[in-house]
């Protein structure tokens, strides 16, 4: 690999259908790219802003904390305009579960 391993790797998860394959990945292909980057962290972006899609707006990333989980991998995804701090691994919760 020219590039990587990388420490946090921002990849688009949302905002996907079938038939939109060759533009957005499905939320598990999300987290195959970044295992395939050799991420130690995924920070999953484009998703819960706007519903340009048919999925439910949180859909994305209950799909994408999913495979996540059973891959290992672990995630950042703070709620919109909340700080991020790079060193925190707790800072990560499920803050959409709470919105609904």
């Amino acid at each position: 690999m020219k590039f990587g391993p990388f420490d946090l790797v921002f990849l688009e998860n949302g905002q996907y259908d079938k038939n939109w394959k060759y533009i957005h990945m499905q939320p598990e292909e999300v987290v195959q790219a970044a295992v395939d980057l050799k991420a130690k962290r995924l920070f999953p972006v484009h998703w819960s802003k706007f519903a340009l899609a048919l999925h439910a707006w949180d859909e994305p990333i209950i799909r994408v904390v999913r495979e996540s989980k059973k891959r290992n991998l672990p995630l950042l995804h703070p709620m919109i305009g909340e700080w991020v701090y790079l060193n925190d691994s707790l800072q990560s919760y499920n803050w959409w579960e709470k919105v609904k």
